[in-house]
């Protein structure tokens, strides 16, 4: 069995040349957000790389309509974040998203945008992306 990643809320990590990624929690009519890369039959949180020259709230807003096709929508930043894993170490900021409308998928690696109640079984990310969604969870009720 695979270790599980450890991850910190950063609130230190005020660099942002230092993040490296973007993940949404993302609320859709009171359900959570979660996508299935083409490739792929698991599920994850909207978000992926940040890229040159492009801030950690452009990543998030441009991943979300691409990964979502969310038109209509709120976004904010919750925390920043460390991942470390497998002796590597990654760091990237945590939003969440409410949704008001969602247009047509634009062309890109999702395959498939879909509701839940709840957190899906399948996930892409299974050592990561558990705990992020519970950290976002918490942070939001706090």
């Amino acid at each position: 069995m695979q270790a599980q990643a450890n991850i910190l809320i950063n609130p230190n990590l005020t660099d942002t040349n230092q993040l490296q990624l973007v993940a949404i929690l993302s609320n859709i009519n009171g359900q959570w957000l979660w996508v299935r890369n083409k490739a792929r039959n698991t599920w994850e949180l909207p978000g992926g790389h940040i890229e040159p020259g492009e801030t950690p709230d452009e990543a998030a807003r441009r991943e979300l309509f691409e990964e979502t096709g969310a038109k209509d929508y709120h976004i904010k930043p919750l925390f920043d974040y460390t991942v470390q894993l497998d002796g590597a170490t990654s760091h990237g900021r945590m939003f969440y998203a409410d949704i008001k409308e969602t247009g047509p998928l634009p062309e890109s690696e999702i395959g498939e945008v879909k509701a839940f109640s709840y957190m899906p079984d399948k996930l892409t990310y299974q050592r990561v992306q558990p705990r992020l969604f519970e950290m976002a969870i918490e942070y939001l009720k706090g």
